[in-house]
């Protein structure tokens, strides 16, 4: 039996794309995929607060890195 699909909200179709341009960021500067990951899972909260305040990716990085 093949399981519905749900539909994902826009914002946060959005919010992981978002994230994922960010992770990009952390790699090229340095981080390993996985230690970027693990550092967007740990402060989602903030990340998600940038960008509902319309931070771009690479001011999120910057103040992440900063």
């Amino acid at each position: 039996m093949a399981r519905k699909r749900e539909k994902l909200d826009p914002d946060e179709v959005a919010l992981i794309q978002w994230c994922t341009e960010i992770e990009e960021l952390f790699v090229a500067a340095g981080a390993s995929r996985e230690e970027a990951q693990q550092h967007i899972e740990d402060e989602a909260e903030w990340f998600t607060d940038m960008f509902y305040e319309g931070l771009s990716p690479v001011d999120a990085a910057k103040a992440a890195l900063n």
